[in-house]
């Protein structure tokens, strides 16, 4: 692994945090989740287990209603990740600690493996934001051409054009795959994973027996056709897939958002972290409710990078703190002001790295 360093931190975030911490004090409120992200995580599992019980004991015989209620599912599934898991993850969900394990192994339960996923996200994702040849976030498969100093094929002239059957799959890649990839490595790409214990050992055995018995065991069991199942566990597993990655891609893969190289030798960045960060990250949808319910606050994915360990309900009110510290600086601010803008860029962006 290629050494990365940043610049000495300077003035720039330590006022921003002071104006963060100010905030906090000043509403007499704390940084972690409160009622409305407590409501949504009931409405989340309750809809998770509607969906489940609906598709799977009570098999729609209507093929629309069918492949309704399984894009619903895969969606619940993602909204889950980025809502509850998320949060709980990065130990901004509750101010205690044993709510966000718990809470945090919702990936687990979902497929995934909430340990491997705090190295690769929260440790490297959120130190090396993308960074080619670290950031494992822009290194996920060479069919994908994520960053201008990666090696360009042939086929990624077309990589706008296929890409979103790629991120349809990559949920299906990640629980069945990856994460195995992970395990036996002990790596995530180049970083190496640490802490891996025995306890971690059987959770990830455990639980990957246990979304094989919930996803795949039991539907099968209780569905009249495998077809049908199959079909529906496949539509599922796609929908959760291409909305995991269409906000990641948003927030990191656009056209004004900047790279870095550490593929070839050491890196030496002349911005402290917190700069590094706005240069990397953009939001967008801001002002869009809905897009920020979903989301989990992800399309203020400037405020997230900037300050992980504060729960998501409260990015909308740091917002405007942070745009306000970056004007007063002279440091770029990225955002888009709707999801459209976002995603039109985002292809533009893929369609440039194609050929450029």
């Amino acid at each position: 692994m290629k050494k990365v360093t940043f610049s000495p931190s300077g003035k720039f975030y330590a006022i921003l945090r002071e104006e963060v911490q100010q905030y906090f004090a000043k509403q007499q409120i704390s940084p972690k989740g409160d009622a409305r992200l407590y409501t949504k995580t009931i409405i989340l599992f309750a809809s998770w287990l509607y969906l489940y019980v609906q598709l799977v004991f009570f098999t729609p015989q209507s093929i629309i209603l069918g492949v309704l209620l399984c894009l619903l599912f895969g969606f619940n599934w993602a909204l889950l990740g980025f809502n509850v898991c998320h949060d709980a993850c990065h130990s901004s969900y509750s101010n205690n600690n044993t709510i966000n394990n718990i809470l945090g192994y919702t990936f687990n339960f979902l497929g995934a493996n909430a340990f491997f996923w705090k190295t690769k996200h929260n440790i490297v994702h959120h130190t090396f934001t993308n960074i080619d040849g670290i950031d494992a976030d822009i290194i996920q498969t060479k069919l994908l051409r994520l960053a201008p100093s990666q090696h360009k094929m042939g086929i990624h002239r077309f990589q706008h054009l296929y890409c979103l059957v790629l991120y349809a799959i990559s949920y299906l890649g990640w629980v069945f795959m990856n994460d195995f990839q992970k395990y036996f490595s002990k790596k995530v790409h180049v970083t190496s994973i640490n802490g891996f214990d025995v306890k971690e050992h059987l959770v990830f055995w455990l639980s990957k027996a246990m979304y094989v018995l919930i996803y795949l065991v039991i539907p099968i069991l209780f569905v009249p056709k495998f077809v049908t199942f199959l079909l529906g566990y496949l539509i599922a597993s796609m929908a959760c897939g291409l909305v995991l990655a269409m906000v990641f891609q948003l927030a990191h893969v656009v056209e004004i958002t900047e790279f870095e190289d550490a593929t070839e030798h050491d890196l030496s960045i002349e911005n402290e972290w917190a700069i590094h960060q706005l240069c990397t990250t953009a939001n967008f949808a801001p002002k869009n409710k809905i897009v920020s319910w979903i989301c989990g606050g992800l399309n203020f994915q400037v405020e997230h990078h900037l300050f992980p360990n504060i729960s998501h309900v409260h990015y909308p009110k740091l917002h405007q703190i942070v745009q306000n510290v970056c004007a007063q600086h002279g440091v770029d601010y990225k955002c888009y002001a709707s999801m459209r803008e976002a995603l039109v860029s985002h292809f533009r962006r893929m369609k440039y790295l194609g050929v450029a």
